[in-house]
């Protein structure tokens, strides 16, 4: 037993009766049908519903007093006086009103079904939370119903059971035999009786609380009479004693003397334990008298009106014993010598005008606690078996009578109880068991504080008296009375609730009751939004916020998971184009097709999101992505497309060598959601496909190139990926790892520059390639064109240097590439006269076409000939140049690459030269694996702090 439990023969935690006894067919029915069905297909059948008073008030009064007000209210005034008592009172009486204030708000807030506090925080935080805690709360009850057993079987032996030996007695009561297995035996018989009870049904046990009620009542009536009635007496103590103790303490009645001794503490040595009280100790026994708050809201399934019932109910019975407890506690001072309280806990029995009439409190108080406990952990268990959160284990718990009474579970509860009082250790169950309730409380505060936090338009209960301040001093104090109680056990019950979640959450299906945890993230990330703004925006804190294009995600893959690498924790969005005019649609195709594509989120296990759009072309959709996609500061900075090839497609959904980036082969079950996704096209020159990465239909080589100057036009960067649908991830991360990087215009050979803004934002995705968890190990290979007439080490030691400035690791290799420039050179000359000679055609083409438009439409046409007038590099360069460049790139001696990236020029501001750009690019990265043509236009490095 811990020093911070130091309960006596008598010691018994209120706190255990919370159950949620007596529960209705219609109640449990309504645990899994609408209310009103519930209501409506019960009503023929339906016993009568009770009222505040009998359903509510009289429960929680009884969980309340039980035989801590018989037997504890002396032992903490003589141990910590009236001031501390006093103090105690207030402290706990807040603890446990910040509780029941969340209890009045989650109940008042709608319908509430049977179920008790397990329904409140499972509907309110969701399966996980409600699963777990319901465990704990059906154990708790368990251990309760087990724990008042083996109380009553106690007070009975104290006062029949045969003394020990050496010990006189003269009392002809004293007629059982004592010992662990007779104590078995007694405890046994007794739980029979409440198991009968239970099995028969709980309405015997709730027309029975009434008359225990009246009997407790009477009780404490002749108790409060006795403080004025009896004379001033000497009243023996019990034994053992020492040599210093006395045999006897006086009844003195009301004294100034006497109150003015009791005010101060005075802890001294537990007489039945031989442990010494501190203040910590103390105000545990003491709080155990001031829980069983939710005994009435439990009764949430056979109230009339539980919305109106538990807050008044609850809130009247919490007012009623604060009284009573005040009282006791001032008379108790007022009239008791200070070694009557210390040596004799049962000392009211003592006093009273008749001295059984407080054994009969006793005895009925913890016989009604302990049915009641039964009665609720059958009804707890019943409750999870039909929520099915544990799949078959407890599917045995669901059967029942013909009248509603759920016998399997209280045949398992009654067998769970029975173990457990082969434990026969009173106090180590009563601090199990109240740490166990303080941690359901905890649940609820929780559970009503996310909802308060949530802001959920739908949260609006009837009850206001609360706020979120209320919620977090309940979950602290009830956090602290838990490690107060005893820290080993608190400590162990937590780390079992966090145990039980986790196995819910990864065992349990999905449940329609909605999860708190949604609503909250909701609150934060529009609350974080609204504060991040764009215009504080500043290159140091740059990342990659990536739109990515799909057309089909069966070819995609590949470039989907290299994607979610690349993305260094920044935004990654899905993007996909439906071609299609809602005027003419019956309702909008794309709402159905959202659950596949977050399946196949999930499948990959990538931190992406999903944006569909529909439009009547794939270059107006993407248009539109770019345009909403995101929001506030989060929007996609960089467009990533699908390369425009005639590379045949691959399912690499259907292709198990392509799996998810971490997660193991699913079954076919589970993959179903995937193929929801309509079939690859076949590969034909009339029918291209670009690589599963630009829109449902085909695209013309003009319009891919236009979704390109677009993105540049909106100030977006670019990348292209070519031969990804050939990539696999876990073949390519296998040792040596290399990534090439080309920062150099290729395309422009009479410009070698490296260090403009696009050739830095290359080097700037290589880095944060490199920078992931899963590509540390790869190796950044730098290579460097220089022509025979500058200096290679020159140029080398300038771009080591960059890349220190940079803070960039990399091995650089200059490349000599006369021959390559040599091929551009020659062939100038005939480029120039051709694209003269083009030109000249396009010109006299336009003059005849001018002749036949109208005289409005003139001057569009100017315009649209300035700007189809700009210089470009792409017609002047040639084939053989470009498949030199190819082959330089292919024969470089060393280890093939995973992955390459290259510059990738804007395209050109006219036009009609759309189609040779795209041809050039199609030489430059024929058959180079998987690539990355890169083009940035904002800045994304800086060598500041």
């Amino acid at each position: 037993m811990s020093e911070r439990t130091p309960l006596l023969h008598y010691r018994l935690s209120a706190s255990v009766n919370e159950s949620g006894e007596h529960h209705s067919e219609a109640g449990q029915d309504a645990l899994d049908q609408p209310p009103s069905l519930a209501r409506r297909k019960s009503t023929p059948s339906q016993p009568p519903k009770l009222t505040t008073f009998f359903g509510v008030v009289i429960p929680t009064l009884l969980s309340m007093f039980s035989v801590v007000v018989f037997l504890r209210i002396g032992f903490v005034v003589g141990q910590c006086g009236l001031y501390q008592a006093l103090g105690m009172l207030a402290v706990a009486y807040f603890i446990i009103s910040m509780t029941v204030l969340s209890v009045c708000a989650i109940s008042t807030n709608g319908a509430l079904d049977a179920g008790g506090a397990y329904y409140m925080i499972s509907r309110a935080l969701g399966p996980e939370f409600g699963g777990s805690l319901g465990i704990m709360f059906f154990f708790a009850n368990v251990c309760g119903s087990a724990l008042y057993v083996l109380g009553l079987v106690e007070a009975m032996l104290a006062t029949f059971g045969v003394s020990e030996a050496g010990v006189d007695s003269s009392s002809k009561y004293q007629v059982l035999p004592v010992g662990y297995w007779w104590s078995l035996l007694y405890g046994t018989a007794l739980l029979l009786v409440c198991l009968v009870v239970c099995l028969v049904g709980a309405r015997i046990y709730a027309k029975a609380t009434f008359i225990i009620f009246l009997v407790v009542i009477f009780v404490l009536g002749t108790i409060f009479v006795s403080f004025f009635a009896v004379k001033p007496q000497v009243v023996n103590l019990p034994g053992p004693f020492t040599n210093n103790s006395s045999a006897t303490a006086n009844f003195t009645g009301f004294k100034l003397d006497t109150l003015r001794r009791n005010l101060e503490a005075d802890y001294t040595v537990d007489y039945t334990t031989n442990t010494m009280m501190t203040f910590a100790t103390v105000f545990a026994v003491m709080f155990n008298g001031c829980t069983g708050i939710m005994a009435g809201s439990n009764m949430s399934g056979d109230l009339k009106n539980p919305s109106y019932a538990i807050p008044r109910g609850t809130i009247t019975a919490v007012i009623f014993t604060l009284i009573i407890y005040l009282l006791l506690i001032i008379l108790v001072a007022c009239t008791c010598d200070r070694v009557l309280l210390q040596r004799d806990y049962s000392f009211l029995r003592d006093i009273n005008l008749w001295h059984p009439f407080v054994t009969i409190g006793v005895y009925s108080s913890t016989l009604s606690a302990s049915m009641s406990n039964l009665i609720g952990a059958s009804r707890i268990l019943y409750a999870l078996a039909r929520d099915d959160l544990f799949g078959k284990v407890l599917s045995p718990a669901k059967k029942t009578s013909a009248s509603g009474n759920p016998w399997a579970s209280v045949l398992i509860s009654w067998f769970l109880v029975q173990l457990v009082l082969f434990s026969g250790k009173l106090n180590t169950i009563a601090a199990i068991v109240t740490i166990f309730f303080l941690l359901v409380y905890a649940a609820v505060d929780l559970a009503c504080l996310a909802l308060e936090w949530a802001s959920a338009p739908n949260f609006r209960p009837t009850f206001r008296y609360f706020t979120w301040h209320t919620c977090v001093l309940g979950i602290v104090g009830c956090a602290v009375m838990m490690f107060l109680i005893n820290p080993i056990y608190a400590s162990a019950s937590i780390i079992f609730m966090l145990l039980l979640l986790l196995i819910i959450h990864y065992l349990c299906p999905t449940s329609s009751w909605g999860y708190i945890s949604q609503a909250l993230i909701f609150h934060q990330v529009r609350k974080y939004l609204l504060m991040l703004d764009v215009r504080k925006d500043h290159v140091k804190f740059w990342r990659p916020q990536v739109l990515l294009m799909v057309s089909n995600p069966r070819a995609s893959v590949g470039l989907i998971t290299f994607i979610n690498d690349i993305k260094k924790s920044g935004l990654y969005v899905l993007g996909h184009v439906q071609i299609g005019d809602l005027a003419v649609l019956p309702s909008d195709p794309l709402q159905c097709r959202y659950d596949s594509w977050l399946s196949l989120v999930d499948h990959l296990n990538i931190k992406a999101f999903v944006n569909l759009t529909l439009a009547d072309s794939v270059r107006h959709g993407v248009q539109h992505l770019l345009f909403i996609s995101g929001l506030g500061g989060m929007r996609p900075n960089t467009l990533v497309l699908g390369f425009y090839d005639d590379a045949p497609p691959q399912d690499q959904l259907q292709d198990r060598t392509f799996r998810s980036l971490d997660d193991p082969a699913l079954t076919e079950d589970q993959e179903d959601p995937l193929y929801h996704f309509p079939p690859l096209r076949e590969s034909t020159p009339d029918n291209k496909n670009r690589g599963g990465a630009c829109g449902g239909k085909v695209l013309s080589p003009q319009e891919y190139v236009c979704i390109i100057a677009d993105a540049v036009k909106m100030l977006k960067n670019v990348a292209l990926a070519r031969y990804f649908g050939q990539f696999d991830r876990q073949r390519a991360l296998q040792s040596p790892v290399f990534v090439d990087v080309w920062p150099v215009n290729l395309l422009r050979p009479d410009s070698s520059s490296y260090v403009d803004t696009c050739s830095l934002f290359l080097l700037q995705l290589a880095c944060i390639l490199n920078m992931t968890r899963s590509w540390q190990k790869a190796k950044l290979r730098l290579f460097l064109c220089v022509e025979a007439g500058r200096s290679l080490k020159g140029a080398e030691q300038k771009l080591k240097q960059l890349l220190k400035d940079l803070r960039m690791k990399a091995d650089i290799h200059t490349v000599p590439w006369d021959e390559q420039v040599a091929l551009h050179w020659q062939r100038q000359q005939v480029g120039v006269a051709i694209e003269a000679e083009a030109e000249k055609g396009e010109r006299e083409a336009g003059e005849k076409e001018e002749e036949q438009v109208m005289i409005e439409e003139e001057e569009p046409e100017e315009e649209e000939e300035y700007a189809n007038s700009f210089p470009s590099n792409t017609v002047r360069l040639s084939d053989d140049y470009l498949h030199a460049v190819n082959r330089l790139i292919l024969d470089q001696p060393f280890s093939p690459p995973a992955v390459r990236f290259l510059y990738l020029p804007r395209p050109p501001a006219d036009t009609r030269r759309y189609n040779n750009y795209l041809h050039q690019l199609e030489l430059l990265s024929r058959d180079l694996g998987p690539t990355m043509l890169i083009h940035g236009v904002t800045p994304v490095i800086t060598t500041d702090l």
